[in-house]
């Protein structure tokens, strides 16, 4: 793998980002950094009022910022309506780019029905199966497992020690991070008595294009049909996504959620950290799920959706608990004093 590192005249950044320019073109960048620790060579952004003391008081080179905090920026400007989105656009451009070598190395064991497409760069100690087929320009780090009839697309980064079972299919341009295992068998048993029979489980996994998985994530294959994650799909790290789940495109999945067993997301949708999905819930386009809820019911609706209680002094939280068991006789009893008050009301 080959790095380089990056550096553009503000003249150039502003052309890139398709952003307005406020300042010296002629200045050069290598780097972003926080509005606090930036240095004169480097970029920053302002999105957020919290940091208007550290705006300005900033040392950057410039600062990506919208026309309404111009006044209070006494450095380079570039305008635009989102900073954070040209943040993130322009850490692209600073990002250390990783490009293949084409280079295999010797203790990789690659069966000889695979096929190893163009620029392709493999790890030590890799291991690829029967009928595996690598795309170009594609990195494999070390110690990586694919497995018999599993296909990784064109430009796919794989970082060390990630594990594809067999028949697992991954498209163009995904970054898979390490210890990620994609195809291992879904949670499925049935019981006979006191036993638990196992569900063979004879799907395979497919993950879209442009999709990031991070570290420690597992996902499983389908017990009859697919796991299914969708073009664009973003998952954090140590994301536990079961059997013939299916996420649509663009949905982004933070850490530590869990989704069960043939459940299906939609697009667009943001599943905070932490979220738990029981099995066989739709989920609809758009929807938010905020962190630490469980969906025990599916969501027909775009919007925002939330569950359990907000944090409070345990002495506190201890007594509401109490009061949380009466609930329903509570209501019950208001229901009844409703009832009584409308007949008086009739007869009146």
């Amino acid at each position: 793998m080959e790095e380089n590192k990056k550096e553009y005249t503000l003249g150039e950044l502003a052309e890139l980002l398709d952003i307005s320019l406020q300042g010296d073109s002629a200045v050069t960048v290598s780097g972003i950094a926080t509005l606090a620790g930036a240095r004169s060579c480097e970029l920053s952004f302002y999105h957020n009022a919290a940091y208007i003391s550290d705006l300005k008081a900033t040392k950057a080179g410039a600062v990506i910022l919208t026309t309404a905090a111009a006044q209070d920026c006494a450095t380079n400007i570039l305008l635009t309506d989102n900073p954070y989105l040209a943040y993130a656009r322009a850490s692209r451009l600073f990002e250390k780019t990783t490009s293949s070598n084409g280079q295999i190395h010797p203790s990789a064991v690659i069966d000889s029905s695979a096929e190893i497409g163009e620029q392709v760069s493999i790890g030590p100690n890799t291991v690829i199966d029967a009928n595996a087929r690598i795309g170009n320009r594609t990195i494999i780090g070390a110690n990586v497992v694919i497995g018999k009839n599993s296909c990784l697309g064109e430009d796919v980064l794989v970082y060390p020690n990630v594990t594809f079972y067999h028949d697992v299919l991954v498209g163009n341009n995904a970054i898979i991070h390490s210890g990620v295992v994609i195809g291992a068998d879904g949670f499925g048993f049935a019981r006979d008595d006191q036993l638990q029979v196992k569900i063979a489980q004879l799907g395979g996994v497919i993950i879209g294009s442009d999709v990031e998985i991070g570290a420690g994530t597992t996902i499983d294959r389908g017990a009859l049909e697919d796991t299914v994650i969708g073009n664009g799909v973003k998952i954090d790290n140590q994301v536990q996504v079961a059997h013939n789940v299916r996420v649509g495109e663009n949905t982004v999945i933070c850490g530590c959620s869990a989704i069960a067993g043939s459940s299906s997301i939609g697009k667009n949708c943001i599943i905070a950290g932490g979220v738990g999905i029981i099995n066989h819930i739709t989920i609809a386009d758009g929807v938010t799920v905020t962190a630490m809820t469980l969906v025990n019911k599916s969501i027909t609706r775009k919007g925002c959706y939330s569950s359990g209680t907000g944090l409070s002094e345990s002495s506190v939280w201890k007594k509401n608990i109490v009061h949380f068991r009466h609930l329903d006789r509570l209501s019950n009893r208001l229901k009844a004093i409703e009832n009584l008050k409308n007949t008086k009301n009739t007869k009146n």
